[in-house]
Formats: structure tokens, sequence, C-alpha cells
């Protein structure tokens, strides 16, 4: 039984995800797309005329929204939660794919992505991370004058820069010294 329509361009985006996480933006053909997706490049070029607009359609499709959490009741909750919901993020099917396109592509063709890192990635932690903020400063956990972007950018910047010097996946135990080492310090009311 063929498939069209959502269901096609569904198998298309998935197989697209699949193979930027595997072979990297410069590995990426149509070619390989169309045979993971078990159909033709016809198929893949009659809906998206360049590799960068299929990705960009991939990942405004395959990046998992972050969800807001309950109040878990202490800064070091929420922060320890936020990791966890984060890292699985990273590591999804959308999050490796991006994070090949970011890693291999140059400045010009990372461009073309800027508005889904910043729509889908970059700003939905931001506005979590702030509103974690919020509570733990109605709480009294958190010092109030303690916010800004350079703060909202502090864990995120950790996860990735860890997970590129190192090499591996993030642990809890990775995520628990972020939070209780440098988050709840900086945070934390005195």
């Amino acid at each position: 039984m063929r498939r069209r329509g959502d269901v096609l361009e569904r198998a298309i985006l998935d197989a697209t995800l699949v193979q930027l996480g595997a072979a990297g933006w410069k590995g990426l053909t149509i070619e390989g797309v169309a045979a993971r997706a078990q159909t033709g490049k016809a198929a893949v070029y009659r809906r998206w005329a360049s590799k960068a607009a299929l990705v960009e359609d991939a990942l405004r499709a395959g990046v998992p929204p972050l969800e807001t959490q309950p109040d878990r009741g202490s800064l070091r909750a929420d922060l320890t939660e936020f990791c966890r919901a984060l890292r699985d993020r990273m590591y999804s099917s959308g999050g490796q794919a991006l994070r090949a396109v970011l890693d291999e592509c140059d400045r010009e063709q990372a461009e073309q992505f800027h508005e889904v890192v910043m729509g889908q990635i970059i700003e939905p932690g931001k506005e979590l991370i702030a509103e974690l903020l919020r509570r733990g400063v109605e709480r009294g956990d958190v010092r109030p004058e303690v916010n800004g972007d350079l703060v909202l950018d502090v864990l995120p910047a950790m996860m990735m820069y860890r997970h590129k010097t190192t090499g591996r996946d993030l642990s809890d135990e990775d995520m628990d010294e972020m939070v209780d080492q440098v988050m709840v310090p900086l945070l934390h009311t005195r």
C-alpha cells in the first residue's frame, strides 16, 4: 500500500532526523532520506526544494517541546527536573539532528536555521528557567536580584559544553553536580 499525504510526509521528516543524527549535515542526502523513508527522491523534491528546507521542517516537527514543569517545592528539585527534561530533549532524534546541524554547518548555513533554533530551543528554555527562578523568588530560595539572560544561559550552556568536551551522554550525576555545585550556590538566598 502506497503512503500519501501526511503519512508520507511524516515518514520523510522522521527519516531526515534519523539520517541527520547518524550521518550529520554533510552526510545527509536526499537519496538517503528517500531510501530510509521507503519512497522515491521525486516524492521528497515535490515537497521540499532543498536539503536546507527539508531539514528546517524536520527540525520544526521533530524537536520535542519543553513542557511547563510542576513546582517541585525547591530550587534544587526544580532545576534537577529541568536538567533531565532538557537532557531527554537533547538526546531525542530531533535533538541529535539539531546538534548535527549546529556542529557541522558553517555560519552562513546555520543562519538558515536561526529561527528554528531560537523559537523552538533557546527561547522556550529561557522562558522555562525564568519561570523556575520566579517560583524560587516567591518561595524565598532564590535571590530576586539574580536574573537576566546570562543566568538563563548557564545551565543549558554547561550541559552542551559537558556533552561536547566529554564525548559522552550526560548522567544524572553530571546534572546533580551542575545544579548542586553551580546553580544552587549562584541563585540561592544566603
